[in-house]
């Protein structure tokens, strides 16, 4: 019998536009998938970060995502997270496909932020800010040009020298992007109809009181229930959406610290089916906060248009 098909990094890009994969995810929940159906992610400690396994069942698919989370390794030039991905015949559970992973997860996390944005955000964008300066921050630049066209982009990271690199990718994108320091951010801030955090912070960089009614903030930095990048105040004045609730208060420590300190309740929390679904609709005398930690379902939608490809 021969092994599994390999899917390079440059092949799963090829492959799947960034709004097709934002579609897919789309489909699927309009199709009647439930996110509250997907199994949990499972984590264990190895070396210096963590081994993370992802498995999901959506319609005739099934599939895995193991991917590492190593913090210091961007101080060595080696990615912090790394992934892979192998694909399953569902009646067998033979390995068909083992494609790259980080490139998948690096297209995936937009498609969902982007699934939010659609909904949430005013289709007249006049200013985006990013906060954050990894993969990411790109690549949510290149998916919101397929669904959005902002006027000015603003960039805020710690390091100044990769925040002006991030800028200027993303303004040869088409988006001008400029950088703002800490001073500077909460101007910024209040005047963005979108707030994308790229961060790996735990603790707040964004305050409630900087964000007018109607923007949408979409929060993508940590999947563990002690980080956050935005505060209690933020949280508490917000519609909330989270991709599933059950995963939001496991994972997601923007909610479950907003909880813990009394600003948001579980009755609170509104799933994206139900966005997607028009279910539920953007606010506009309040912000719109869309805080998400990756499930594999998503991965698997993706993963198998893919291997179609």
């Amino acid at each position: 019998m021969s092994g599994p098909v390999w899917i390079d990094a440059e092949q799963v890009r090829a492959r799947v536009s960034p709004d097709a994969a934002r579609r897919l995810l789309h489909e699927a929940l309009l199709a009647g998938f439930d996110p509250a159906d997907d199994p949990p992610r499972t984590a264990a400690p190895a070396g210096a970060g963590q081994v993370l396994l992802m498995p999901a069942t959506v319609g005739g698919a099934s599939g895995v995502k193991v991917l590492t989370v190593a913090p210091d390794n961007p101080a060595v030039g080696l990615p912090r997270i790394q992934a892979w991905y192998v694909l399953f015949d569902t009646e067998t559970l033979t390995p068909t496909t083992l494609i790259e992973g980080t490139s998948l997860t690096n297209l995936r996390t937009p498609a969902v932020s982007m699934l939010g944005v659609d909904a949430l955000c005013a289709a007249d964008v006049d200013t985006v800010v990013f906060l954050g300066s990894g993969p990411q921050t790109l690549a949510h630049a290149e998916a919101l040009l397929t669904i959005r066209q902002p006027r000015r982009a603003v960039l805020h990271a710690r390091n100044r020298a990769r925040a002006t690199a991030s800028a200027d990718e993303i303004t040869a994108l088409g988006l001008p992007c400029t950088v703002v320091d800490r001073a500077g951010l909460p101007g910024a801030v209040g005047t963005a109809e979108l707030i994308v955090v790229c961060t790996s912070a735990a603790e707040p960089v964004l305050a409630g009181e900087w964000v007018s009614d109607g923007a949408c903030v979409v929060v993508i930095g940590s999947h563990e229930p002690d980080r956050r990048e935005l505060d209690a105040a933020l949280m508490g004045r917000s519609l909330v959406v989270v991709e599933d609730v059950a995963t939001a208060l496991r994972e997601a420590g923007d909610v479950i610290l907003a909880i813990a300190e009394g600003t948001l309740t579980e009755a609170d929390l509104h799933p994206i089916r139900q966005v997607v679904r028009g279910e539920v609709t953007r606010a506009t005398d309040r912000p719109n906060v869309f805080k998400t930690v990756g499930m594999g379902w998503q991965d698997l939608v993706i993963a198998a248009e893919v291997s179609l490809s």
